[in-house]
């Protein structure tokens, strides 16, 4: 089901996940060698910068006058099936795949593999 640029939470290493806090295991994997950020404390001054994080549960294409006539309770068919993993994007990059919980009264998404990419 996965390709080659897909990671599983499964093959990650111990060296791949040092990081603490709220936020960070979207960092679980990042290259530390040679020069580039090497320690947690080193990643403080990026903390605070807020990120966008959608989960896309499917999409669907329709043409205007169908999206205007859609009212209460109206359903729209969307291109995945009960129980395929959503997209989790960051920033609108594509960063993960995971499945829908809830957790009390609330939806949540927990994550099942993150993506690797190419960096430009």
């Amino acid at each position: 089901m996965a390709d080659d640029d897909d990671l599983e939470l499964s093959e990650l290493d111990d060296d791949d996940i040092e990081l603490e806090g709220e936020g960070t295991e979207l960092l679980a994997g990042l290259d530390t060698s040679g020069e580039g950020m090497k320690t947690s404390k080193d990643l403080e001054a990026v903390y605070d910068i807020p990120v966008q994080v959608s989960a896309v549960l499917g999409k669907a294409t329709m043409q205007v006058s169908q999206l205007l006539k859609l009212g209460r309770g109206a359903v729209v068919e969307l291109d995945r099936k009960v129980g395929e993993a959503i997209d989790i994007y960051v920033n609108n990059r594509l960063v993960a795949r995971g499945e829908v919980v809830v957790v009390e009264d609330r939806l949540g998404v927990t994550m099942t593999e993150i993506i690797k990419s190419e960096r430009n």
